[in-house]
């Protein structure tokens, strides 16, 4: 009896150390909900340490100056890199500033209209550190 209650006590410890380095590893890495607005809907952001990264499936906005903004726990609203570059290349991944703690939601904004063309949120507020 002594050895079974040994082998499964065990077995339960191994089970929990994984659980928890599996957890630990899901929450280095993040993926928003599908982006939605008026312009952008469709494809998701990846949020790994300070990087965001568009996915594949993500369609940029036909505007004239789209780019990324984020927005933090308390509001404040943080207009970032532009989406197109040089050559009909994209910025699919971005580092976040220092200065941005949090981000509770990531938006594409028209700099040219000043509006926001499509966003979309976390599960939870992510923090950056």
């Amino acid at each position: 009896m002594f050895r079974s209650r040994s082998h499964v006590l065990g077995f339960a410890l191994v089970s929990l150390v994984a659980l928890a380095g599996h957890s630990l590893a899901a929450a280095g890495t993040q993926i928003s909900k599908p982006f939605a607005g008026a312009k952008v809907n469709g494809g998701t952001v990846t949020m790994s340490g300070r990087t965001l990264t568009v996915s594949e499936d993500f369609k940029v906005p036909d505007t004239p100056d789209p780019h990324w903004q984020v927005v933090d726990s308390h509001g404040n609203t943080y207009l970032l890199q532009r989406l197109g570059i040089k050559g009909d290349k994209v910025n699919k991944s971005i580092t976040l500033p220092a200065f941005v703690k949090d981000v509770a939601k990531v938006q594409i904004y028209c700099a040219w209209a000043e509006a926001v063309l499509g966003e979309t949120t976390f599960a939870s507020t992510q923090m950056t550190n």
